[in-house]
């Protein structure tokens, strides 16, 4: 059975799917078999034969390097850009628990690592039809630790502060933070990083400038955050 994490972030486009790139390419650069999982992805292209693409997982792969077959990687693709529970009901096909379960234990038994990344914020529903499933219910189904991903910027100690406090009433143990887009000698950013640190009890385990193209992580660290 492999070890596993999941990465959660403080909302939408704060660079969860990037930074996810980076720590997986971290495993695969010391020969970490590792693998990635998204229950469900919203917001996709299509291809030409008009089967969608798993946009989120199609990135994760060409960064990090993996030879992990791209449909096993998400067993949920939808095309509106919206929550999943709303574009599933747009487009059919709702998410069944049972069924992001079994592939993600699937992948557990063929890979080392498992990094598992969820869809929006913490508080996204991933179903509110035929059933009520949110990421917390995947997380704790699934028995995960998370790392949670933050802007640097303005408006991050809240959005930090809150999402923490959310997992902490669920009992989900955060591991650490990454702020994305980081500035050195930022003040703003700097005394960010200082406060979330102070607010949630949790370290800031990395800070990503933009455009950087590796996780300055020590991998031993990096595997001791999975579980």
């Amino acid at each position: 059975m492999s070890k596993n994490l999941f990465i959660t972030g403080t909302g939408t486009d704060v660079g969860k799917t990037y930074v996810t790139a980076l720590i997986i390419k971290k495993l695969k650069q010391n020969n970490i078999n590792a693998a990635y999982y998204k229950a469900a992805m919203s917001g996709n292209d299509r291809r030409s034969d008009g089967s969608l693409i798993p946009g989120d997982a199609l990135y994760v792969k060409e960064i990090s390097g993996i030879k992990q077959p791209l449909d096993e990687m998400c067993p949920y693709i939808y095309e509106h850009a919206v929550s999943p529970h709303l574009a599933s009901r747009l487009e059919g096909n709702p998410v069944k628990m049972d069924y992001v379960i079994k592939n993600f234990k699937d992948i557990c038994n063929r890979y080392e690592y498992v990094t598992m990344e969820g869809s929006g914020g913490i508080l996204c529903p991933i179903c509110f039809d035929e059933d009520k499933i949110h990421l917390t219910d995947i997380i704790k189904a699934c028995n995960l630790s998370c790392l949670m991903i933050a802007d640097a910027g303005l408006g991050t100690i809240n959005n930090v502060g809150l999402t923490a406090a959310y997992m902490k009433s669920y009992d989900i143990p955060l591991k650490g933070i990454i702020f994305n887009n980081f500035e050195p000698g930022n003040l703003m950013h700097e005394d960010n990083v200082k406060m979330c640190e102070y607010i949630t009890g949790s370290k800031a385990i990395a800070c990503v400038k933009h455009g950087d193209n590796d996780l300055d992580i020590p991998v031993e660290f990096l595997e001791s955050l999975y579980e």
